[in-house]
């Protein structure tokens, strides 16, 4: 690659260009790790995409019309560091650039939204942004509908690599943009033809553009390095009603010694080729020091935004104090105020009528009384809409014909609908819901993982919760996945009993500002066993007495979801024999572990009472509340699972893996 000819060519844009690669070369070096290539090959594209088409202000970084910039390739995250910095962002100072990748920097090995405002997503694991992006551009095109174009009309562009393209996950992505014409999603792809292992032909002959045009993309072919190439593609793109793809042919570690080879992927860090290509580049001064001219022109680029944030500002005035209400509301997560009393009124008409119902039913039960006063749910299923009952009445279909549609046909992309939903809830103004068997999170997993990481409050609606369902047999039958689930750090896990229980999560969950929640729903029908009307929402406390001992306690059951009822079953045999039982329904053992410890005590109080567990899953996770909280050691059990399900009917099933409240009572006895 001739460097001096791309100079001489375009010298403002290449100093430009060449700030970024210098701070990533000095960055890296310094850190002694990170990851130089990627920036430094896309770095022309980055800053004509960021001087002459990226719609932001680098003072109020998270305005919500503002295009959404996306690194899917978060491995070069000096890229969007450098960009930041250059633009004058607030919290990406010069002492962040200097501490890149050390302890308590913003500035952290891959881009962390929770730590830097203008970081859309946390990525990193490749092909989670693109599969992100799609949710953006989703989320804008509903809310483009919702509350028209002169409040949300922006585009989201995103940088993907070889890897991200690789990921699974990336078709999924490109299959659903496709299919929904989401024409303000523009996707650079950098395309250098080199992984870690060495160049591309190692593992992959994917034709990348025949692909996308097949997945019914607009494509084009350019230059990388050509200012004025990337200019016209992105224009041409901006015109598409397709989304687009641009394949944007690279060179990575652009002028240094390792350009095009698998060692410029990683840490750059020899001074002598971190010098020469330096000169290459025709920058002078030490580390980390930047022409004065050329960082005054890049915070022209950041300040230039301000003029259309104002203007922005002043057609949102225009609007109703209603919407504008709503609008705002939303983008803030916060319940509308009539969610509680539509709760309330649910759960005593449930209290009363006694109905005998699925948990999947009562979710949709809950979801149709909630989302016609929270026109920011936007719901979905993986292909199972009949068996997930995530659609309600009132939503409409999201189609190329219907934007204003809240209910989304993901087709069979359990990875890429979990991470299209949390795009849709780190847009704003949008709550995601979306289901599929709880089995299944095993695909979803990695986007739950990041949910979680990311502090969004997306809602995982996971029916078919556990070997009651049935015939299916063991590969639709989870086993292990509450357990899974409830490891990850700052996630709910809601496995409710009754269609109480399901009404009063559901609260919880759309009330989170920072939580994703997993919704682990029954198949089978089961009896209410909240007849007792309470104003409070006692799932909020995690775990709560639901049936207290009528003498001497003698007995703890604890159980979840479709157990509570075979506890209760178990306690009457119990009680009948002159055995005091309580019964207590745990259906979310992080918000009890978040009680204090009073109330803790309270519902599992110290004392000879023996404790059983009850859930129809593996018992890890359990023996905090079995073995702790001042249980009395050698006096407890649980009655679940230790293996696989089986194909059989559900009935038959529980009894062959003990999980009755015959075996219950026999297991208690044995204790006492």
């Amino acid at each position: 690659m001739d460097i001096a000819a791309l100079r001489e060519k375009n010298p403002e844009h290449w100093m430009k260009a060449a700030a970024i690669r210098t701070l990533t070369l000095d960055a890296v070096a310094a850190a002694n790790s990170g990851h130089s290539g990627m920036p430094m090959g896309m770095a022309d594209v980055a800053t004509v995409l960021f001087e002459k088409h990226l719609k932001f202000d680098a003072a109020n970084p998270q305005w919500p019309d503002r295009d959404r910039f996306i690194l899917s390739a978060g491995h070069g995250s000096m890229l969007i560091y450098s960009l930041l910095y250059l633009c004058g962002d607030k919290q990406v100072s010069f002492e962040q650039i200097k501490n890149f990748r050390q302890m308590g920097a913003l500035t952290a090995g891959h881009p962390e939204n929770f730590l830097i405002d203008a970081v859309e997503t946390t990525t990193g694991p490749l092909g989670q942004g693109i599969a992100n992006a799609v949710g953006f551009a989703m989320a804008e095109e509903i809310q483009r509908a919702q509350y028209g174009r002169k409040v949300v009309d922006h585009n989201t562009y995103v940088i993907a690599g070889d890897g991200c393209l690789m990921e699974g996950i990336s078709q999924e992505a490109i299959g659903l943009a496709g299919r929904h014409s989401l024409g303000k999603l523009v996707v650079f792809w950098d395309n250098n033809n080199i992984t870690i292992d060495g160049t591309v032909e190692l593992s992959d002959r994917t034709d990348q553009v025949k692909r996308f045009k097949a997945s019914g993309w607009h494509v084009q072919e350019i230059d990388g390095h050509d200012p004025q190439a990337i200019d016209a593609a992105i224009e041409a793109a901006k015109k598409s009603k397709k989304p687009s793809m641009i394949a944007c042919k690279t060179h990575i570690a652009l002028g240094h010694a390792a350009q095009d080879t698998s060692k410029g992927h990683g840490a750059l860090t020899d001074a002598d080729q971190l010098a020469a290509a330096k000169a290459a580049y025709g920058v002078t001064g030490g580390a980390f020091e930047v022409p004065a001219d050329v960082k005054a022109q890049w915070e022209a680029i950041g300040a230039r935004g301000a003029t259309e944030r104002e203007a922005w500002e002043g057609r949102f005035a225009e609007i109703s104090k209603q919407k504008q209400d709503r609008f705002t509301r939303a983008y803030a997560l916060d319940a509308p105020k009539k969610l509680s009393a539509v709760v309330k009124a649910l759960k005593k008409q449930v209290s009363e009528d006694k109905p005998s119902v699925a948990t999947r039913k009562s979710s949709e039960m809950a979801l149709a009384a909630i989302n016609p006063i929270m026109p920011e749910t936007v719901g979905g299923s993986a292909d199972l809409t009949g068996s997930n009952n995530t659609k309600t009445a009132d939503l409409g279909v999201f189609d190329t014909d219907n934007r204003k549609g809240r209910y989304v046909y993901w087709g069979i992309r359990e990875h890429g609908m979990a991470a299209a939903m949390n795009g849709m809830a780190l847009h704003g103004g949008i709550r995601p819901y979306s289901g599929t068997f709880f089995c299944f999170t095993d695909y979803a997993r990695p986007a739950m993982r990041l949910a979680a990481l990311m502090k969004v409050p997306s809602v995982f609606v996971m029916t078919h919760d556990s070997i009651g369902v049935g015939e299916d047999g063991p590969t639709h039958q989870p086993v292990e996945h509450l357990a899974i689930c409830r490891a990850t750090p700052n996630t709910y896990v809601f496995r409710p009993a009754d269609t109480v229980e399901t009404a009063e999560a559901w609260e919880i969950a759309l009330s989170s500002k920072d939580t994703p929640s997993v919704m682990a729903l029954t198949r089978q029908n089961l009896p209410t066993v909240r007849t007792e009307h309470k104003l409070a929402n006692l799932t909020s406390k995690g775990a709560y007495v639901l049936a207290e001992a009528t003498g001497k306690r003698q007995v703890i059951l604890m159980a979840t979801g479709s157990e509570v009822s075979l506890a209760m079953a178990a306690r009457d045999a119990l009680e009948a024999e002159g055995i005091g039982t309580r019964v207590v329904s745990m259906p979310c053992m992080e918000l009890f572990a978040q009680q204090d410890e009073a109330y803790r005590r309270k519902v599992l109080p110290a004392g000879s009472a023996v404790r059983i567990g009850i859930e129809a899953a593996v018992r890890q996770g359990w023996d905090q509340w079995l073995l702790g909280e001042r249980a009395r050691p050698g006096k407890s059990d649980f009655v679940g699972m230790d293996r696989f399900g089986a194909s059989a009917p559900a009935g038959e099933l529980f009894e062959k893996f003990g999980i009755t409240a015959e075996n219950v009572v026999a297991k208690a006895k044995a204790l006492l």
